[in-house]
């Protein structure tokens, strides 16, 4: 079963088309990346997946059921730079919005854990790294359980230690059987640890499918970049 399936998915901003046709499937407990050049339609797309935003057109399912606003505890959302109190500590931060959504507190530690922040989680969060920012708002976004996890660009502006930590924290969600889709307009990355790929060009899907099958005789940045030119292209 699909964790999520959008068919001739549109948002648009007057005239401007945002989202202009996309289909995707996102399997179920897979890593999942989200690629495109910037303007691709990315954020877009995982906020109409979150919530925060309504589409134009088209449909959305979440597990197999019609996208629907009770579903959305089921999907857990970082789209933008967590939204954190530099004077508060990672595990105040949690509590609180353990409170705010009635998860029980003991679902804390077992978040801590997931995203490797146990040792630092009474440390002022003013004093944590920019990698170690985003892994709490992580921890946040899995408080409830979600089935579902979309993350938007999580990688930039961390330096090599907060990528090789972040590709960890990625890679422990989905073999504890929760399903991630992040995106990246940067291929090396999503390279690094996803298997299923979707790529978009001016709100369109240009490809769907494994990721080696981008590739051009082995090539996957030269395949990639021959994919952009080809879909750009064609809707200029």
């Amino acid at each position: 079963m699909a964790a999520l399936e959008m068919r001739d998915l549109h948002k648009h901003y007057g005239d401007f088309h945002a989202l202009d046709g996309a289909n995707l499937t996102v399997p179920e407990g897979s890593l999942y990346g989200l690629l495109g050049p910037n303007g691709a339609g990315k954020t877009t797309l995982m906020k109409i997946v979150a919530g925060l935003r309504r589409a134009t057109s088209g449909r959305i399912s979440l597990f197999g059921r019609p996208h629907d606003r009770r579903l959305l505890t089921r999907v857990g959302a970082l789209l933008e730079s967590p939204g954190l109190w530099p004077h508060l500590d990672g595990v105040t931060h949690l509590r609180i919005h353990a409170r705010l959504r009635g998860v029980p507190q003991t679902r804390i530690d077992e978040v801590l854990g997931l995203v490797k922040l146990t040792e630092v989680r009474t440390r002022k969060v003013a004093k944590y790294s920019l990698g170690m920012r985003w892994r709490l708002g992580i921890a946040i976004a899995l408080l409830g359980r979600p089935r579902l996890v979309v993350l938007d660009e999580p990688m930039n502006g961390l330096d090599p230690v907060g990528i090789r930590d972040m590709r960890a924290t990625l890679r422990s969600l989905a073999e504890a059987g929760t399903t991630v889709m992040v995106s990246s307009h940067q291929l090396a990355e999503i390279a690094q640890i996803c298997d299923h790929v979707g790529v978009l060009v001016a709100g369109r899907t240009a490809y769907e499918g494994a990721l080696h099958g981008l590739a051009v005789d082995g090539d996957l940045e030269a395949g990639f970049f021959r994919l952009l030119e080809k879909a750009g292209s064609a809707v200029r």
